[in-house]
């Protein structure tokens, strides 16, 4: 029985007989697709739909230039843009081989043909290929119900907070989240409710800084009609509203002292009136609660009341800020340039590596919310094909190391080199080494000495 399904296809687009066979030989684990000009390439890349396609830029009608061979890259990438294209060029054709890489292209591989060496890029090629698609795929099955939603991380302690999450939300414990403006707590509110048993209630969020207090009141407890001039008729307030769901207090620390004790005693007895009224209302309505503030310290300083503190903190959350998060500031630069880049403008490809490195290096005050509206200003402003340092408008700013011994020293710089180059370039083995000052081989040795993946 065939087992052609399960073989992954390799489109080699090469004119020279000889060396076709050679390739289709040493690549028998896979289903080798042979093309011998751009005709036959774009009809065969339409046919077989392959992960990865080796080019050799000295095509015919004149193989001798290679304006053939960039003209077939273009309309690879144009048709099939997830594809990865190898190209393959002269011993002396260095600069076609970085323009080409620049246009689009994955890698490249320069003559004489060497099957070991080419394997393993393609090897490269084809696991780095079927990881996106598999990403891709993660993403759409959960993009319509994924509990955290909105929330993109590979920090250790950000996927802690999240499994902290994961186990609470379905109690009813009263969370406080403490951290920066911008670091994303009500992400975390929201997915505390659709993790929760009141999913199907409301999840009504309201931000006590942003109200004067003389409205605060009549906007969490509501109001009966005349309770003042302007009030023509009965109005619910959020906590009422919020009933049998959730209620979000952003910024809880700016909530007057006076509204700090109704509060409390709607926390005690879960009832409330409303202004002017004098019915009691039962609300059941879990209380989730956020600041960027030191509680604490506004306790000692008789600004916050602590009885309030303890009602609202069964739980308390501290989210670590951006420049805290390991690897999350340029993955969600990434994240942000793509959606980004499909609203404003589809001829910007990337970032450079300065601009990453910019980007790696800033204190980002203003943490998630302030890095995706630099991306969305850069992405409009930026004149060039990739977005680079100066589109940014931020200074980069190095950090020191720890004091730890130097064998220490030496690995984490090393780790850190490496994982720098890998996503500047976008995991481009050949562009990584380059950037880095060693060969492939010793790249792929560091890559698994240090189990970096």
């Amino acid at each position: 029985m065939s087992q052609k399904s399960d073989i992954k296809t390799l489109l080699v687009i090469e004119d020279d007989i000889g060396l076709q066979r050679q390739l289709k030989w040493s690549f028998n684990d896979y289903d080798v697709v042979l093309a011998s000009n751009r005709n036959e390439a774009i009809a065969a890349l339409r046919k077989h739909k392959p992960l990865v396609v080796t080019l050799d830029l000295g095509l015919p009608p004149d193989p001798a230039n290679v304006s053939e061979g960039f003209a077939t890259l273009s309309e690879i990438i144009s048709i099939a843009p997830e594809t990865k294209v190898i190209v393959i060029t002269g011993n002396d054709d260095v600069s076609n081989a970085i323009e080409a890489v620049s246009l689009g292209a994955y890698d490249f591989y320069q003559k004489p043909i060497d099957p070991e060496v080419i394997k393993i890029i393609i090897e490269r090629a084809f696991h780095v290929s079927l990881l996106e698609q598999e990403v891709k795929t993660l993403q759409q099955q959960s993009a319509a119900d994924s509990p955290l939603e909105g929330l993109i991380t590979a920090d250790p302690e950000m996927l802690k907070i999240c499994r902290i999450i994961e186990k609470v939300a379905p109690t009813d414990t009263t969370v406080l989240l403490i951290g920066e403006s911008g670091t994303g707590k009500e992400v975390l509110a929201n997915a505390l409710h659709r993790l929760s048993q009141r999913k199907n209630g409301n999840f009504i969020a309201i931000n006590c800084a942003a109200i004067p207090e003389n409205l605060l009141e009549s906007e969490l407890f509501g109001y009966e009609k005349g309770a003042f001039t302007g009030a023509t008729k009965q109005t619910k307030g959020k906590l009422e509203l919020a009933d049998k769901g959730t209620l979000f207090l952003d910024e809880i620390g700016d909530l007057p002292l006076q509204l700090q004790a109704k509060l409390l005693r709607f926390l005690q007895e879960r009832t409330l009136e409303r202004v002017g009224g004098r019915e009691k209302i039962q609300v059941d309505a879990r209380v989730i609660s956020a600041t960027h503030q030191d509680l604490q310290q506004m306790i000692s300083e008789k600004s916050f009341r602590q009885d309030l503190y303890y009602r609202l903190s069964d739980l308390t959350i501290h989210i670590p800020p951006l420049r805290e998060r390991k690897g999350d500031v340029s993955l969600l630069a990434r994240v942000f340039f793509e959606k980004h880049k499909a609203l404003v403008s589809n001829s910007i490809k990337g970032l450079t590596k300065n601009s990453i490195y910019t980007i790696e290096n800033h204190s980002w005050p203003g943490n998630v919310r302030e890095l995706e509206a630099v991306i969305k200003r850069a992405v409009i402003m930026a004149e060039s094909s990739y977005i680079d340092e100066k589109d940014l408008g931020l200074q980069a700013t190095g950090t020191a190391v720890g004091a730890i011994n130097l064998r220490d020293v030496r690995e984490k710089a090393e780790k850190d080199a490496i994982r720098y180059a890998l996503n500047v370039t976008q995991d481009n083995i050949s562009q990584a080494a380059e950037l880095l000052g060693v060969s492939r081989p010793t790249l792929y040795d560091l890559i698994k000495k240090y189990h970096l993946k």
